[in-house]
Order: structure tokens, then sequence, then C-alpha cells
């Protein structure tokens, strides 16, 4: 080539190579900025990239999706199962008065002579009671109760205006939650939850065996609130099928004596009444749903899709049958079952 060609090429060799050095410049600044940018937003999701590991350390990620909340509560839900067990085998009391005691803190029909099963199960419905209402929908973060309760409220008052905003506040308010509960705040649940249950565990002139079993219940109320921080605290702790970023979590617990809806409950014996149509209820919650709230709404948590809220987790349920309490509540009360049974046909049709 003649050398008029050869400067030319060179030339433009020389400006093409300065253009992509210009524009790898460019392309590490944007990376600079993104980074900061991704940093700032971990901050005001609840703290950096350390102080988020730190906050997730118990559920061994730094996110939850709904399956890994799914594997914290069936690990919860062995623990209560575990310790009614433990009650009904070295009970403090005879169990006829561990029965008693716990329908008289949920409203429920006393029985002379219940069986051990029964025993468990309303034990374990009463475990449910308290880890939902008493830790998961109060939005515990300190060992003050009076605290709680105004955190609690601001959040809601939050959510219901803009709860983009409420995720990002609760999700730092929960990055400096409490670690574990004192024995203030535990005796403060049980007595506010169960009181004549808990006076019944925790009595001076109970058996020795008794101190190991209020020992396993204060356990379950600090693992009933790690896992209630897992639900609360993560940045993409409404990752999932349903609802945004910015919903939350509520759990829910059947009433006894209600009917039993499939869209919120999953009962663990088969029942030949319920797959027949026949009228059947919940006989005890041994552990209870999850909901997501995607948007502020009046209501109850326990309410299905309708209002934003989707079930995640169905509550785990005993039927009435399987632990052969239907006749006892048609002869304790006739009336409020066939108010039931009125109510049942009603939706039937």
């Amino acid at each position: 080539v003649s050398a008029d060609q050869y400067r030319y090429a060179l030339t433009n060799f020389r400006i093409a190579h300065e253009q992509v050095e210009k524009q790898r410049q460019q392309l590490e600044e944007q990376e600079r900025q993104v980074a900061l940018l991704r940093q700032r937003i971990a901050v005001l999701e609840g703290g950096d990239e350390q102080g988020l590991t730190k906050m997730n350390a118990r559920a061994g990620k730094s996110s939850v999706d709904d399956f890994s909340i799914r594997n914290e509560a069936s690990k919860l839900e062995r623990l209560i199962n575990r310790w009614a067990a433990d009650v009904v085998r070295n009970p403090p009391g005879s169990l006829g008065d561990i029965y008693n005691a716990s329908q008289s803190d949920m409203g429920g029909y006393e029985i002379e002579n219940p069986t051990p099963a029964l025993v468990q199960n309303i034990l374990r419905h009463a475990l449910s009671e308290i880890i939902s209402e008493g830790i998961i929908n109060c939005l515990i973060v300190t060992n003050s109760p009076e605290a709680n309760i105004q955190l609690s409220r601001i959040h809601d008052h939050i959510f219901q205006r803009d709860p983009t905003v409420a995720s990002v506040w609760r999700r730092q308010t929960f990055s400096a939650a409490v670690e574990a509960f004192t024995t203030e705040m535990s005796d403060y649940i049980l007595n506010e939850q169960i009181p004549t249950l808990t006076e019944l565990i925790f009595s001076p002139s109970a058996p020795p065996q008794t101190a190991v079993l209020a020992a396993g219940l204060r356990n379950i109320l600090n693992t009933g609130y790690e896992f209630s921080r897992t639900l609360h605290a993560s940045k993409t702790s409404s990752a999932g099928s349903t609802g945004g970023a910015d919903a939350f979590y509520r759990a829910f617990v059947p009433d006894l004596g209600s009917v039993l809806y499939p869209t919120r409950i999953e009962l663990l014996k088969r029942c030949r009444k319920h797959e027949m149509g026949e009228v059947d209820r919940v006989g005890a919650c041994v552990f209870p749903g999850l909901v997501k709230v995607a948007r502020g709404v009046n209501g109850s948590a326990s309410d299905d899709t309708d209002g934003g809220q989707s079930v995640i987790r169905r509550a785990q349920v005993v039927c009435e049958c399987a632990l052969g309490l239907g006749d006892v509540v048609v002869a304790a009360n006739p009336g409020a079952a066939a108010a039931l049974e009125a109510n049942f046909e009603q939706l039937r049709v």
C-alpha cells in the first residue's frame, strides 16, 4: 500500500482505539455508580450487606422466600409437638386439669376425662395461639410490651398509607431488634395468652419435672420469635408467587369449632365426614397458617385471597371427629352446634 493509505489506516485505528478506551472507562464508572446505588439501597432496607447477613444468620441465608419460610415453620412445628408430648408424658397435674386450663384460656368446652391425644393437640392449639397472636402479629422488636404495641400501631398506620415505606421501615426496625426474650417478656406473653395454663405449669407446688417443661416453653417462645424475625426482617421476605416486595406476613389460627375451609386449613388426619361434604369442625389447630398481606386492608388476617391477602401456608388442623369431640360439643352446647350447622348450610347454598 502507499504511504498515504498506511497513515490513513493508522490514524483511523488510533481514533477507534481511543473511542474504545473511552467507552471502557465509562462502563467502569457506571459499574461504580451501580455498586454505590446498591449499597445505598441496602442501607435503606435495613443495613449494609454485613448487617443484613448478620440479621438473617439464623435462616442460614441473606434472603428468604416462601419455600424457606415453610421449612422454618416445619422446624417450629416439630418443636411444639415435642413439647406437648412431653407434657402428656410427664404432666404437672392431671390430664383433666391441663385440658380444662387450656380450654379456660381459649373459651372452649370442659371435659372430665380427656384422652392423652386430645390433651396433646389442645396444647399445640394453645401454643399456636401464642405464636400467632402473641409474637408474629405483634411485630415484637424490644423486650418492652408497651413499646412493641406502639411500634405495631406505627407500622399499621404507615402500611395503610404507603406499603413501600412500611416495608423499608419494618426492615430498618427489625435490624435493631433484640436477640431473644427476657424472662419478664416471656412471662408477659404467657400470662397474656394462656394465664390459667401458665399458672399450672409454673406453680411452685408442681412436680420437679415441670422446670424442664417451663424451660422448653420459653425455648419455644424464643424459637417463635426467631421465626417472626425471619418473616418480617428479611429484605426479600415477601418474594414469591404472589405479592410484591411491599407485602408482609401475618399468622392466623382457626377458632375451635369453626367450619373446615380447605383454602385455609390442612387436615393432618383423613376426615370422612369432610370428604363426604358433611358438617365437621376444627378440633384443634396444631400450627398456625400464614397469609401474605399485599396491601393495607381492614379485615382479619385469617381472610384468604380476598382483600389483597393470599394464603402462603395453610393452618395445620385436626378435626373434631378425629379427636372424638363431636358428640361432646353437641351435648355441652346444642344451641351453638345448631347455629354452626345453620351457618354451614348457608355457606353451602
